[in-house]
């Protein structure tokens, strides 16, 4: 295999994230404004928006939503990164039966985390929490299991961030919190997927002897 396509593979989850990022980053520019909380405001706001904003044909002041495009291209590439990601971990984890839930758990909930840009988004936030959730706690056995400390904590605290997500969206309590814990809850997902990405390997997971 050449050495360009071998460092290409090594790297996919990486540049997908980065081309996505840069996408998303575009579709915030775009945005011509309004949010839940004022359906007035210009432009997009990191603080009061959340990132579905970006995917209505319409924006929350009624104009037509020129980011959606940009947004949608970012989000299928952001979905399928997240999805490169758990097959390639999955492949460090021992036992069978869990690599499989990470496997196809993960890609099941990054298809779903696409589909948000559906009219039933709702439906799909469910869906896809409940996959990656799962897919999730198995990651996070096998990280409490190893001697890797620092990903122990981080794994604990972007665990604990999206079970705040969770609790948020559906029981609407400090509903003015989500736009900004969705990005907090995003970057901690970024650095915690690209760390276990560069920085673990098949060994740190295998049973002590």
């Amino acid at each position: 295999m050449p050495t360009e396509l071998i460092m290409l593979t090594k790297h996919t989850t990486l540049i997908g994230l980065v081309v996505a990022l840069l996408l998303l980053a575009v579709a915030a520019a775009h945005y011509p404004g309004g949010s839940y909380w004022d359906a007035h405001s210009v432009g997009y706001d990191w603080t009061t928006n959340y990132l579905c904003n970006l995917f209505s044909e319409q924006a929350v002041n009624g104009l037509a939503n020129p980011a959606r495009p940009w947004a949608i291209a970012g989000m299928l590439l952001l979905c399928i990164s997240f999805g490169v990601f758990f097959v390639r971990f999955s492949r460090r984890i021992p036992s069978k039966s869990a690599s499989a839930v990470i496997a196809y758990g993960g890609v099941g909930a990054m298809l779903f985390a696409f589909l948000v840009i559906t009219p039933y988004h709702d439906l799909m936030i469910g869906i896809a929490s409940f996959l990656s959730l799962l897919a999730l706690f198995y990651v996070f056995v096998f990280i409490m299991k190893s001697k890797l400390l620092g990903f122990k904590l981080v794994t604990i605290s972007y665990l604990l961030v999206l079970y705040a997500n969770n609790y948020i969206y559906y029981t609407q309590h400090f509903l003015k919190l989500l736009p900004i814990m969705q990005k907090i809850s995003f970057l901690i997902g970024v650095i915690w997927m690209l760390g276990l990405e560069y920085f673990t390997k098949p060994d740190d997971f295998k049973p002590a002897a």
